[in-house]
């Protein structure tokens, strides 16, 4: 199953990027190899300074090895060994009005020190940022998450959407980071499910990402903004770089496995603004939006 869905995150990146970088017309994606010194590697590749998009990367890895002590703790277990893989993206456009997107789709396996598989999982997701509120985007982008749940279980799609709000979720803001899309972990064999049966599903949902994605970027990265609108965008990037360096579980995994730090930081955006208590005007298109982030919405319907 490792060796399997490493081959489909390769092919992923692949298609990801190629798609990427048609849509952008400008900038190409620079490829690093990386060897982690504990065992494994990956392939990390960043895009900057394009026409639409001012920074972003889809990276693969595959490590494995003795698990970490704060891992250990962290999963409930002794001395266990590891192998771990998964493609990781985050693409931020220079256009206000297109929203950032994230995405993940991962493997998981532990070893008892014979080399016995003990346990294995799937997990993932895909969600949407903006920074100005475009509904017939929120909704394209969650009726297409939607479909890919619903050709395996109608219920997955309730379910994997709520857990991508409670995940996504800025505590010490009180506020969403975006508006959501699926979030799932853990998927592991069950009485309905073999572990093939995982990754048939998340194969679907990696396979659905363009699709839910390149409509809402080709509507929104040729509009005009202002430079109100961008320093907005940059206000509201930094709640996203908030999210991730406070609560981000890959982020902690990857720093406590000692990954590689400029392929785990590679989801920060390259501008960002902090203002001291800052607030929107009333009224206005940047207030619709943190309305719309303070609870959960149906979009679908």
């Amino acid at each position: 199953m490792k060796e399997k869905f490493y081959r489909y995150i390769e092919e992923l990146q692949d298609t990801i990027t190629s798609a990427i970088e048609e849509v952008d017309g400008k900038a190409k994606f620079q490829e690093d190899l990386w060897k982690r010194a504990e065992g494994g590697g990956g392939r990390t590749r960043v895009i900057e300074d394009g026409d639409v998009f001012e920074k972003g990367g889809v990276n693969i890895s595959a490590v494995h090895g003795e698990l970490a002590p704060a891992m250990q703790k962290y999963f409930k277990v002794g001395e266990v060994d590891f192998f771990a893989c998964g493609l990781s993206l985050v693409l931020h456009p220079k256009n206000p009005m297109a929203p950032t997107v994230h995405a993940n789709w991962r493997y998981f396996e532990m070893y008892d020190k014979n080399g016995t598989t003990i346990d294995q999982w799937f997990g993932g997701g895909q969600d949407l940022t903006p920074y100005y509120l475009f509904e017939e985007d929120a909704r394209h982008f969650h009726k297409v998450s939607k479909a890919a749940c619903d050709k395996f279980d109608p219920h997955f799609y309730p379910e994997y959407k709520k857990k991508c709000d409670e995940y996504f979720w800025n505590s010490h803001r009180d506020e969403a980071r975006g508006i959501g899309g699926l979030f799932f972990d853990y998927l592991k064999e069950n009485s309905q499910q073999k572990i093939g049966d995982w990754y048939d599903f998340v194969t679907e949902v990696g396979n659905s990402f363009l699709k839910a994605y390149l409509p809402i970027i080709e509507r929104r990265k040729d509009l005009d903004f202002t430079e109100e609108n961008r320093n907005w965008q940059e206000v509201r990037r930094g709640r996203y770089v908030e999210f991730n360096l406070v609560h981000d579980k890959g982020t902690l995994f990857g720093l406590k496995t000692n990954g590689r730090i400029e392929s785990i930081l590679m989801s920060l955006p390259p501008k960002v603004q902090w203002r001291y208590d800052h607030h929107p005007e009333p009224g206005s298109d940047e207030e619709k939006l943190l309305e719309v982030l303070k609870k959960p919405v149906d979009w679908v319907n």
